[in-house]
């Protein structure tokens, strides 16, 4: 079979450069590498087609083919359309009709193209659709996080839903939500969650119907256990483990050093929630005398010691935001900070930390739509508290982690301390939880349920398509439409 996967905001290269240091760098591209390279092992071809630009500040991405040293049936095919240089997802959507033509023409070329495109996150899901209305190629949906749930999150009231709306584009995500979800073959949902409460959402009323099953299909993501495992040693292993120590022996004072670590590994975002977790130290005299915290940014390794230009300005607020609560309580003591460039040295550090540190992985978003990063963890060997809302409800049930309210620090430390107190609890969950990744939660078993989906969809066992048109305006600026009313009739339905 072969297979297209659509991405046309997907930064894809062999080092994984730049891997969630940025907003258009974050978790869906691990899903879709780690995916088409299962798929490739099945004994597809897959190709991932995504966008080439030059750009001295992103170099990786100017080479019009490239891959991975060892998957001889995954190709990365970067298309060019729109300005030279980087684009941002927002600002991308003027130019996926040249993208797209750009697509057609490279395997009119070839003399063949893939037998159905699998499309990820609003933009991929709209090419399939610009696709589609050019050709017959049926394709698969994945939305990984929706336009919905982030309006949700950032628009409070309609003085700032102009802004807002204009500043993520909300007008041309949802409506290509709308019209992927309406002409898909299928749409993949990582758990029931997902497609009951993120799909249900209204502004996709009439584009979609959750309680038709025949639309939907349940795949997990999985963990990559060349690299998370606790039994795995990474080239650099040994670098990493003098890194942490050091880093220890540097910011916790001696008296500490005995206590459990709690890791925290995310982007600097509002819906990562990391001052909540902080905030548990700071109203928790318990958790205070019972844990450390790493806090682990990703980009630098001291930025409570040099934070100038390590960080958006976006990303400063929450930053200082932070940093401030740190000094308000003094929590100095107790906090640290790590950088880790690659998933290899991440699981290299989820696995010292297990060992020698009854560490523990915490994650307080307050909405994750499925949740990998804690199973990675899980996989290295640390109990996980995270989260209660989303995909993490049913990832981790029947004891394989310990979920905690967001909102609520009093909560989160209460979580926490189950596990840094008490050592058997900490034993059991951390067993409970390997054991769980392993038989349930793998790249090649979600790989197989694509695989299985794909020829299902090829047999024409699939639901009819969802009558539902895209607006006017989304393809004629000049329809005389206005894409903020449009959207703003729609969230107020």
């Amino acid at each position: 079979m072969h297979i297209g996967f659509l991405n046309p905001q997907g930064n894809f290269d062999p080092l994984d450069s730049h891997l969630t240091q940025h907003p258009d760098f974050g978790g869906q591209l691990v899903y879709v590498k780690e995916l088409a390279i299962q798929l490739g092992r099945l004994g597809h071809k897959v190709d991932i087609l995504t966008r080439r630009f030059d750009d001295t500040s992103w170099p990786e991405y100017s080479d019009p083919t490239d891959g991975w040293p060892g998957e001889e049936n995954v190709r990365v095919i970067r298309l060019e359309c729109g300005p030279e240089g980087f684009v941002e997802k927002e600002k991308l959507w003027p130019y996926l009709n040249e993208w797209v033509a750009g697509v057609r023409e490279f395997y009119q070329e070839e003399g063949s193209s893939p037998d159905i495109y699998t499309a990820h996150y609003a933009d991929g899901g709209m090419a399939a659709v610009l696709l589609q209305m050019r050709e017959e190629t049926p394709f698969t949906f994945t939305g990984h996080s929706l336009g919905s749930m982030k309006m949700e999150r950032l628009i409070g009231d309609d003085n700032e839903f102009d802004i807002l709306a204009d500043r993520y584009r909300f007008d041309y995500r949802i409506a290509a939500e709308r019209c992927s979800f309406a002409q898909a073959a299928a749409i993949v949902t990582s758990s029931d969650v997902e497609r009951r409460e993120h799909l249900g959402h209204h502004v996709y009323s009439g584009s979609i119907n959750v309680e038709d099953d025949s639309k939907f299909c349940l795949i997990p993501p999985g963990v990559n256990p060349d690299i998370f495992g606790t039994d795995i040693v990474s080239a650099d292993e040994d670098k990493i483990i003098a890194i942490i120590e050091d880093t220890i022996h540097r910011d916790i004072p001696a008296a500490r050093r005995h206590l459990p670590m709690v890791i925290c590994s995310s982007r600097l975002a509002p819906k990562k929630n990391i001052i909540g977790l902080v905030r548990a130290w700071a109203e928790s005299e318990t958790l205070m005398a019972s844990a450390n915290l790493i806090i682990s940014l990703n980009r630098n390794p001291y930025p409570f010691y040099a934070s100038e230009g390590a960080f958006t300005p976006k990303e400063k607020v929450i930053f200082d935001e932070i940093r401030e609560l740190i000094d308000e309580r003094n929590l100095w003591p107790c906090v640290m900070s790590l950088s880790m460039a690659t998933q290899a040295d991440l699981a290299a550090a989820y696995r010292h930390l297990g060992r020698a540190h009854r560490g523990v992985f915490a994650l307080t978003a307050f909405h994750e739509p499925f949740g990998l990063s804690p199973l990675e963890a899980m996989a290295c060997g640390l109990p996980a508290v995270v989260t209660q809302n989303g995909g993490p409800a049913e990832s981790l049930t029947d004891g394989a982690g310990v979920l905690v309210d967001p909102y609520d620090p009093d909560d989160i430390a209460s979580g926490l301390l189950k596990l840094v107190q008490r050592e058997d609890c900490w034993k059991q969950y951390r067993d409970a939880g390997t054991k769980r990744v392993r038989e349930v939660y793998t790249w090649e078993r979600t790989a197989k349920s694509y695989e299985n989906l794909f020829n299902r969809v090829l047999e024409g066992l699939y639901a009819d398509k969802t009558v539902s048109s895209c607006p006017r305006w989304f393809f004629d600026p000049n329809s005389g439409e206005n894409s903020l009313d449009w959207l703003k009739a729609l969230w107020h339905n």
